[in-house]
């Protein structure tokens, strides 16, 4: 039998995966030209942008759409395999020792390249940055993430902290600042904890969008918590994303340091800041809070939204899937992207249910210890 557990961890991870490859053929696009593009919203799997996917730019040579998976979903599933070697918390060490290992040596499908290859040689720069500096440079895992590109690098394959703590945010939320400080600092670093906490919150037994939102804002810090309390302000106003997705940009544009163009970022754009926040989790949050955490809708929401679109879907379908388990998932869109993708969409979900139960019982016999010491110095029973 399927524990709740174990259905919000497959929920949460199939919602992830779909939702970035939904949102692949879409990303770097204006709301404007994706529906010119498709000649409307986009509302499930659709081919790539440009027919000529090999070469036409700037996105070549990446198979963006037919149901393919992006980065997004390699880094994911990479770090679940890094818990299930681990079989405990991680911290920034284990980025060094495994997560390293993962994307240098371990040849895999890659969906966007159409071969067998390097994860690395599939990621782009400030993902590549880990391998740089932890592999390369010798630089202490802790401090690796500082001089990288802020952007939603970290955050975007976040979501197994949040199920390895899961009903427990402020976990989740310690954790991946540790984890994250070998990738990203600064708000790349900060949105990458909060996504945790949300994915973490997601999973408490009665949690709702409002209380992963609450959750969130508790401990998120500077920027990153004043744009999502910003974004979250102006999607409680709306009732459905097809209407919102002009306002939740406009909510977000004081905080993002991209600009307006996406393909041709600002010159302060991914630069360090307590002012700014990456654009992608306000945006999925505030997709969640416009369409009432409908996995369905707040991943064609976050899709149409464009910019950084793959990225935004694949938060809000985690966080989704987390809170209305594995059942949320449109049968429609996971089968087809387990496909193309030649992916067991669910195995890594179930893994980490089992490591999350076996980090659970090590914390258990951690805390007992803990409390025997404390009693013994203070003689309290």
């Amino acid at each position: 039998m399927t524990t709740p557990l174990e259905d919000r961890a497959r929920g949460c991870l199939v919602g992830a995966a779909v939702g970035d490859a939904l949102g692949g053929p879409a990303e770097g696009w204006t709301p404007e030209q994706i529906r010119e593009r498709w000649g409307g919203p986009v509302r499930g799997i659709v081919s790539p942008y440009y027919e000529d996917w090999r070469t036409a730019r700037p996105i070549a040579p990446y198979h963006k759409g037919d149901g393919h998976v992006t980065d997004d979903t390699l880094m994911t599933h990479a770090l679940v395999r890094v818990y299930d070697k681990v079989r405990d918390h991680l911290d920034a060490y284990a980025v060094a020792d495994h997560l390293v290992p993962e994307l240098m040596t371990r040849p895999q499908w890659i969906p966007e390249l159409q071969a067998e290859a390097l994860p690395l040689q599939r990621i782009f720069l400030a993902e590549k940055w880990i391998v740089a500096r932890l592999h390369y440079g010798h630089v202490d895992p802790r401090e690796a993430g500082v001089g990288n590109i802020v952007n939603c690098g970290a955050a975007m394959y976040m979501a197994p902290v949040g199920l390895a703590n899961a009903g427990n945010p402020d976990a989740a939320y310690a954790e991946a600042i540790e984890v994250a400080g070998a990738h990203q600092s600064s708000y790349g670093r900060e949105a990458a904890a909060v996504f945790a906490a949300a994915v973490a919150a997601a999973c408490v037994p009665g949690a709702d969008v409002d209380s992963v939102v609450t959750a969130c804002l508790r401990l998120a810090k500077d920027g990153t918590r004043t744009a999502i309390e910003a974004v979250c302000d102006v999607a409680a106003g709306h009732d459905g994303w097809e209407d919102a997705i002009a306002p939740l940009r406009e909510a977000v544009r004081p905080y993002d340091t991209v600009g307006d163009t996406y393909r041709q970022p600002s010159l302060g754009a991914r630069r360090p800041s307590r002012l700014h926040s990456i654009e992608e989790l306000p945006v999925s949050l505030g997709m969640l809070v416009a369409t009432g955490g409908d996995l369905r809708e707040a991943v064609l929401g976050a899709v149409n939204y464009g910019r950084d679109c793959d990225s935004i879907a694949t938060m809000a379908g985690a966080i989704a899937g987390a809170l209305h388990g594995r059942a949320s998932v449109p049968a429609e869109w996971a089968e087809p992207v387990a496909e193309a993708s030649r992916l067991d969409l669910d195995a890594p979900g179930t893994l980490m249910a089992a490591v999350a139960a076996d980090v659970f019982a090590q914390d258990r016999r951690r805390q007992a210890a803990h409390a025997a010491a404390f009693s013994a110095l203070t003689g309290e029973r």
